[in-house]
């Protein structure tokens, strides 16, 4: 019998666990038609667990997590619990399971519609590498006086050689293995941040040596929003620091359609993967069966990607776009013209092999 890949599935919060459910419906369909073997263990990490026990993310959980091929996540966040508390789960397991890269792609499907004038799918297509363990996030600084009128705050950008090198190899490869426009973008903002774009933009050309294929672009932060909204046909791979990534993948997601359509993965290229829809838990569309799950479909379509399983993620990507150029009205909740699972099974429909 082949390897059954090991994935462990953290459904979440609010829409998270009906989401998630579809994704595995495309999953479950896909590698019956395709034939490889996965086995599922579910965890229920999240607000309810939070509310009942006081726990967060377990050490033993990490350790059972390094043990698996991927994590498959819906999405942390619930209304009751202040914001920063459960939330660090999603932190806790990209620093701890050194998931030093995020990527996300932004590709405008047929039959969505994006908010840029005059632009098609043949414009929108290109990907973000997002360094994932350094820069503002890293959690240096702190306070001084807090609560009085000299309170001081501080919050430093830690950059280091090794994290920024191997973010940018990592940006090189995969410009190289999409093999699209073969063209790699460095996004930073060497004319302030002086320190840290110096090192990100020597890196980056000192590593490009090693890539003639790869044609070289630099492009300060503030422009890169710029040229996203006026000519993203312009762009195939951007490399970029954790805050900037941030910032710009919500940008993206936004030229492409939206959350609703919106995949990420959190990667450790020698270790556990992560994979997730961006839109967030929803709250208010909680067991609705309304909330849009085709986020998650995707992002379970990366997560096969990364295992090795491209024919079967293509699979998946042609089944999501002959359901949104021949059924999905919108890709807001409750605009669709389907519930959440009446679109999970239109996707399972496609994926058969009597219905490719």
């Amino acid at each position: 019998m082949d390897k059954a890949y090991k994935i462990g599935v953290i459904p979440g919060d609010c829409t998270g666990p009906e989401v998630v459910a579809e994704g595995l419906k495309a999953l479950k369909a896909v590698s019956q038609r395709v034939g490889f073997q996965y086995e599922l263990h579910t965890y229920d990490f999240g607000g309810e667990r939070y509310l009942k026990t006081g726990e967060i993310l377990p050490d033993s959980a990490m350790e059972e997590f390094r043990r698996m091929d991927a994590l498959y996540l819906g999405a942390i966040g619930h209304p009751k619990i202040k914001p920063g508390v459960i939330d660090s789960i999603v932190l806790k397991l990209r620093f701890g399971l050194d998931q030093y890269i995020n990527l996300r792609p932004c590709k405008l499907f047929p039959g969505v519609d994006s908010p840029l004038k005059n632009k098609g799918p043949e414009d929108i297509d290109f990907v973000i590498v997002r360094e994932n363990t350094e820069g503002l996030y890293a959690g240096a600084g702190g306070v001084l006086r807090k609560g009085t009128p000299d309170e001081v705050a501080t919050q430093e950008s830690i950059n280091t050689r090794k994290g920024v090198e191997r973010c940018i190899r990592f940006a090189f490869e995969y410009c190289r293995k999409r093999n699209r426009g073969k063209k790699l973008t460095l996004c930073a903002k060497t004319n302030v941040l002086i320190y840290a774009s110096d090192l990100w933009e020597r890196t980056f050309y000192e590593v490009g040596k090693e890539y003639p294929d790869i044609q070289l672009e630099y492009v300060h932060v503030d422009a890169a929003c710029m040229w996203m909204v006026k000519n993203p046909e312009r762009f195939d791979v951007i490399v970029t620091e954790n805050l900037f990534g941030d910032i710009i993948t919500d940008l993206a997601a936004i030229i492409q359609g939206g959350l609703g359509i919106a995949a990420g993965a959190n990667i450790n290229p020698k270790g556990t993967s992560m994979f997730e829809p961006m839109g967030g838990s929803a709250p208010k569309y909680t067991g609705m069966n309304m909330i849009n799950p085709l986020a998650a479909v995707m992002a379970c379509k990366m997560m096969l990607d990364h295992l090795g399983e491209q024919g079967a993620a293509q699979l998946i990507e042609d089944a999501v776009i002959k359901v949104l150029t021949r059924h999905i009205k919108s890709l807001e909740a409750g605009k669709m013209g389907y519930t959440t699972s009446e679109v999970g099974d239109l996707v399972v429909q496609y994926l058969a092999k009597e219905q490719a």
